[in-house]
């Protein structure tokens, strides 16, 4: 599908590739997902063990990650488990490596 912006037509996959970029332009993103890559899942708790950072702070870095699909939140009161969105997660491969690969 393509969409429309200022006159400029985007494929799907490409509005997905900005998506999933503007989401690991952080730092902390990218430690959350390089933790999250090794482990079925871990709740904000954990992150807050081994990233020196407000709660607070990494909730909000895992708000930008999940709203770009690349993980996902199961919610198990009182705490939310966190684990890498799998199909998401090969997408954004394929689509930075067919980036890269042009």
């Amino acid at each position: 599908m393509k969409r429309t912006s200022k006159n400029i037509e985007y494929l799907e996959d490409t509005e997905e590739l900005v998506r999933f970029a503007k989401a690991l332009g952080h730092p902390t993103r990218i430690k959350i997902l390089n933790y999250l890559e090794n482990r079925s899942c871990c709740f904000t708790g954990d992150l807050v063990e081994v990233i020196p950072l407000a709660q607070s702070t990494i909730s909000q870095h895992l708000k930008e990650l999940k709203d770009a699909g690349l993980i996902q939140g199961e919610v198990n009161p009182p705490k939310i488990k966190y684990c890498i969105n799998k199909k998401n997660w090969e997408k954004a491969k394929v689509l930075f490596q067919t980036f890269f690969d042009k």
